[in-house]
C-alpha cells in the first residue's frame, strides 16, 4: 500500500485529469509543494518541497501489479508496471512534473472517474492510509447501505494480513482510526460491528450513507444483545454502544432503550418550559 504522502502525491495529479479526456504517456502533471498543503490543509510550508520530492521518489520505486490486464489476450494473467517513469525537478518554484508510465496510464482515467464521483475533497484531509482505502471501498459498494465482509478479506485489502493477528489491534490500529476519519471529514457517516462464527469473530458489519441522509436506528435482535452484553452492562447500554447512541450516558439500570430515550425528551421538555 502506497504510503500517505505518496498518495497526496497521487491525488494532486488526479485532480489535474479531465476524466473524459484520453490520456496518453505524454501527459505531464505537475505538482506543486503549494498545491499538496493546499490540498490537505497544511499552513507550515518549511519541508513541503522536501516532503513532496521524497515521495516523488518512493512513488518512483513502487511497482503495481494488475491482474488480467488485457481483456483481448486472456493468456496474460497479470502485469506488474512502475507508477512513475520520470521525474523533472524544479526547485526553484517548489515543483516536480511526473510522468506515469504507459502501464498505468488507462488506469488513471478510471481513477480520475472514481475520485470525482466521491470528491476529492472528501479524502484529502485522511491522515491514515486505510481512511482512503475504507472509504474507496464503502462508495464503491454504494452510496449508502450495509455490507457484510469476512475479517480476512479486509484485512487483505488494507494489505495487513500478516499483521494485527489479534482482532483488538486490528480494530485499534486499523479500522477505528478510518471510521473516526471518514465520520470527522468526509461526505459519509459509517459505523460498524462484529459478527461471530462460534466464539471467533468472522464478519465486519458495516453501516453507511451520505450525511445529509439520516441515520436509520439499528434494529437489535435479543439475542444479539445478550451476546454483545459486557458483563454488569444494562440492556440499554448495550444498545446505546452498538447504535452508536449516547443513550448509555443516560440510561437507568433495567431501563429500555425506548424509555431511556423518552424520558431524556421529557427531561428536555420540562427544561425548555423553565428557561
Amino acid at each position: 500500500m502506497l504510503s500517505l504522502a505518496e498518495q497526496r502525491v497521487l491525488l494532486s495529479c488526479i485532480a489535474q485529469i479531465d476524466s473524459m479526456a484520453v490520456l496518453t504517456e505524454e501527459y505531464r502533471f505537475e505538482v506543486t509543494a503549494v498545491s499538496v498543503a493546499d490540498l490537505v490543509g497544511i499552513e507550515n510550508l518549511s519541508n513541503t518541497y522536501r516532503d513532496l520530492k521524497t515521495a516523488a521518489e518512493k512513488l518512483y520505486e513502487r511497482s503495481v501489479i494488475i491482474d488480467d490486464p488485457d481483456p483481448d489476450n486472456p493468456k496474460i494473467t497479470q502485469r506488474k508496471t512502475r507508477w512513475i517513469s520520470t521525474i523533472d525537478y524544479v526547485p526553484g518554484e517548489g515543483k516536480v512534473v511526473l510522468s506515469f508510465a504507459i502501464g498505468i496510464i488507462p488506469y488513471l482515467s478510471q481513477l480520475s472517474r472514481e475520485f470525482t464521483k466521491y470528491k476529492l475533497k472528501h479524502v484529502a484531509r485522511f491522515e491514515s492510509v486505510y481512511s482512503i482505502r475504507l472509504y474507496e471501498l464503502l462508495v464503491q459498494w454504494n452510496s449508502s447501505g450495509e455490507r457484510e465482509i469476512e475479517v480476512e478479506w479486509l484485512k487483505n485489502q488494507f494489505q495487513v494480513r500478516d499483521k494485527y493477528r489479534r482482532l483488538v489491534d486490528l480494530k485499534k490500529r486499523v479500522i477505528d482510526p478510518a471510521v473516526e476519519e471518514i465520520n470527522k471529514h468526509s461526505n459519509i457517516w459509517v459505523e460498524y460491528g462484529q459478527h461471530k462464527s462460534g466464539r471467533t469473530v468472522t464478519h465486519f458489519q458495516f453501516k453507511f450513507g451520505l450525511k445529509s441522509q439520516p441515520k436509520e436506528r439499528k434494529q437489535l435482535t435479543e439475542e444479539e444483545i445478550k451476546r454483545q452484553a459486557k458483563p454488569g452492562e444494562t440492556k440499554a447500554a448495550v444498545i446505546a454502544r452498538l447504535t452508536g447512541t449516547l443513550v448509555a450516558d443516560f440510561a437507568k439500570p433495567g431501563e429500555t432503550f425506548d424509555q431511556a430515550i423518552a424520558r431524556k425528551k421529557s427531561l428536555a421538555e420540562v427544561k425548555k418550559k423553565l428557561r
